[in-house]
Parts: C-alpha cells; sequence; structure tokens
C-alpha cells in the first residue's frame, strides 16, 4: 500500500483496533477490511472528488451518529453508512453494509457519483433513509443484492435523480406507508429479481421518471390511511415537494409477475403517464381493480386529473378501470386480451387490432373506439361509445 494511503487511513481510525472511518483515497484496493461510523453526518465509507477505489469482502457499519438534517440525508447521501459523489467511483463486493441510525442510507450515490455493486447484503433500520440510492445525478448499479430497508424504499431515488440498474437479488420493505419497494425519481430499471413491500405499495413514479422491471416478482400491500388516498400498488403522480421534474412518469413491464395485495393494481393522478405492459402476470387484490385514473390528494383541485396511456402487447387484462371527468385513458391493445368494465366521466379511448379481444363484465362507455367491434364480447352488458348504445 502506498505510504500516504496508510498515512490517510491511520488519522482516521476509529476506537476499534482495525475499523475505519475513511475517506478513501484514490487507488484503495482492499480485502477483508471493517468499516465503521458512530459520528453525526459521517459515512463509515466516504468516496469523493476523482477518487476510484475497490473493496471487497468488507464489513461496513454506520452503528450510530444521527444525521443533522434529513434533507441532507435524503438529497446528498450525508450520514449514509457508503456514500460516492464528486464524480468518484467505487467498487464494493461480497460486502455487508447495516446503517442503524437515523437517516442513515445503506449505500449512495449522488452528484456524478457511481457505485457498482456485487453479491452484497445491505440491511437498514434506522428510520428516513433507505435501501440502494440515487440523486443528483449518480449512477449505482449492483448484481445479485440482498437489500432490506424498514423505513423507506429498499430502491429509492430522490432530488436531481440518476441512474440504477439492478440485475438478481431481493429487494425488501418493511415499513408502513411511504415505504414502496421502489420509489422513483429517476430511471430505475430492475431485472431478475424479487421485490416486496409489506406495508406499502409496491411501485411509486414521482413527475418525469421511469421504473423498468424485466422478469421480476413484485408485491405489494398498500396501507395508505391519509385523508384523500387511494390504495393502489403503482402509483403514478406528480407532488409539489419539487424533489421531481413535472413530466411523463412511465411503468414498464416485461414478463415477471406483479401482486397487489390491496387496491387497485395501478393509480394515476395529477401527471401524463405511459404504462407499458408485456407479458406480465397481473394478480389484483380483491377489489378486482385495474387501474384508476383520477383526481387524487396531490395538485390543484378541478386541474389535477390523470392522463394515463395504457399499452398492453400480448397481454391479459383484467378489472376494473374508473376515468374520472378531469382525467383521461389511451388503451392500446396488441394481441392483448382485456376482461373487465370501463366506467367514470372522462375521456377514453379504446384501440384494439385485429387480435385483440374486450369482454365486458359491467356496463361500459368510451368516447372512442378503435377496432373492429366482432373483437368485443358484450356478455349481456352494454357498451357506449361517444353517446351510441350498443348492446346485444
Amino acid at each position: 500500500m502506498k505510504k500516504s494511503l496508510w498515512i490517510s487511513l491511520l488519522l482516521c481510525l476509529c476506537l476499534t483496533g482495525n475499523a475505519l472511518a475513511v475517506n478513501i483515497p484514490d487507488g484503495t484496493t482492499t480485502d477483508g477490511q471493517s468499516y465503521i461510523a458512530s459520528e453525526t453526518d459521517e459515512s463509515a465509507v466516504d468516496v469523493s472528488g476523482t477518487a476510484t477505489a475497490v473493496i471487497t469482502n468488507a464489513d461496513i457499519r454506520k452503528n450510530s451518529g444521527d444525521a443533522s438534517s434529513a434533507d441532507a440525508s435524503s438529497f446528498r447521501g450525508v450520514n449514509a453508512a457508503v456514500r460516492v459523489y464528486d464524480q468518484a467511483s467505487l467498487t464494493l463486493k461480497n460486502s455487508a453494509i447495516t446503517a442503524d441510525a437515523s437517516n442513515a442510507t445503506g449505500v449512495f450515490a449522488y452528484d456524478g457519483g457511481t457505485i457498482h455493486l456485487e453479491d452484497c447484503v445491505i440491511t437498514v433500520t434506522g428510520g428516513g433513509a433507505g435501501g440502494v440510492q440515487v440523486a443528483g445525478g449518480g449512477t449505482l448499479t449492483g448484481s445479485n443484492l440482498t437489500v432490506t430497508s424498514a423505513s423507506k424504499a429498499a430502491i429509492r431515488s430522490d432530488r436531481g435523480g440518476g441512474i440504477m440498474i439492478l440485475d438478481g437479488g431481493t429487494y425488501i420493505s418493511t415499513g408502513k406507508n411511504g415505504c414502496p419497494a421502489i420509489y422513483s425519481t429517476a430511471d430505475i430499471t430492475v431485472k431478475n429479481a424479487a421485490c416486496v413491500s409489506e406495508q406499502s405499495r409496491a411501485v411509486i413514479i414521482e413527475g418525469k421518471n421511469t421504473v423498468t422491471l424485466e422478469n421480476v416478482s413484485i408485491e405489494g400491500n398498500d396501507q395508505s390511511t391519509k385523508e384523500g388516498s387511494v390504495k393502489a400498488n403503482v402509483l403514478l403522480y406528480q407532488s409539489a415537494s419539487g424533489d421531481a421534474s413535472v413530466g411523463t412518469s412511465v411503468f414498464t413491464m416485461n414478463g415477471g409477475e406483479m401482486t397487489a395485495h390491496s387496491g387497485a393494481m395501478f393509480y394515476c393522478t395529477n401527471t401524463d403517464s405511459v404504462i407499458n405492459l408485456k407479458e406480465a402476470a397481473l394478480n389484483l387484490s380483491d377489489d378486482q381493480s385495474l387501474l384508476i385514473v383520477s383526481a387524487g390528494r396531490w395538485g390543484k383541485d378541478g386541474k389535477n386529473g390523470g392522463d394515463c396511456e395504457l399499452n398492453a402487447d400480448h397481454q391479459s387484462l383484467n378489472g376494473s378501470i374508473i376515468v374520472d371527468e378531469i382525467s383521461s385513458l389511451a388503451m392500446n391493445m396488441t394481441s392483448a386480451q382485456f376482461t373487465g368494465a370501463i366506467t367514470g366521466d372522462g375521456k377514453v379511448t379504446v384501440t384494439l387490432d385485429d387480435d385483440s379481444t374486450w369482454t365486458l363484465t359491467g356496463d361500459s362507455t368510451v368516447s372512442e373506439l378503435n377496432g373492429n367491434l366482432s373483437n368485443i364480447v358484450l356478455n349481456g352488458f352494454s357498451l357506449t361509445v361517444n353517446g351510441e348504445v350498443i348492446d346485444e
């Protein structure tokens, strides 16, 4: 090891002999080292500037020292167990990361920082923090991770967004409300993984951001109790927090399986949104509600509906769809099957190709229908298209 690196490490020695709370110098490569942080706003592993480092088989603990500012923690990663920022880069392999302090995220990439994780176990039990996170333009990639978070999302982003790509592993959020499996103010892709939110929504996307799931098993159990809340497994919305740019929220699911233990499967409110589904198994809650597009508790009354585009490709859809009077839905079906009813006073356009079918489960109303009526099974119910009633 270089003399300068030894000096830096020795200056940062904690009380335990071989445990360090370190600002990692450029060129660091360690194997089997312990890193412990216990002071306010201190990270156990802190990589900044233009430093590049590789850490393997580490024990990394943020065991005490609450953050002095919840915003600094959430927006910039202050007090995280592992923090990489300011264009720095860290590769972390086969390591255990625990964060017990308040507002102490497990692993955080910020301000151009880049983190790559392999075969790591990340456990976050303190309040106000998530498992793995990007913000401010950070990038985080990972493979075969086990992430558990007790307060906020296991997979999370915040103001300024970034990029996160995760392949394989298990991601579990155990907390109530605001603790989904995935919270996106960034571009987040998850592949070949299992994601669970035990007491909250499965996915939340805010504003002009994305979540893409490929061959993922994901489930949520929304227990929202705030006045005006609509329970749903996937929420696409725009808040007034300023954490996400106004724009189109995009949720894409290719293959895999998604289960809602409560509420609707999808809820779009106070934003434009696109939902892309292809060969995904959707297991509805007892509500049997597929999609709600409506005003809610965010935005200005009368102007806070949702505008949703639902694209179903080789996809089976079941359940009810509700679109309120200040909202809209464009539903496009390609080799898809929909069994359900569409109700509400909003503008609804349904487009079916020749290989798609719609089987009604209740009287339905749409503004525009594109496709062959022979592909619609009324099933004893009526379909109203632009004021004209079609029945058997």
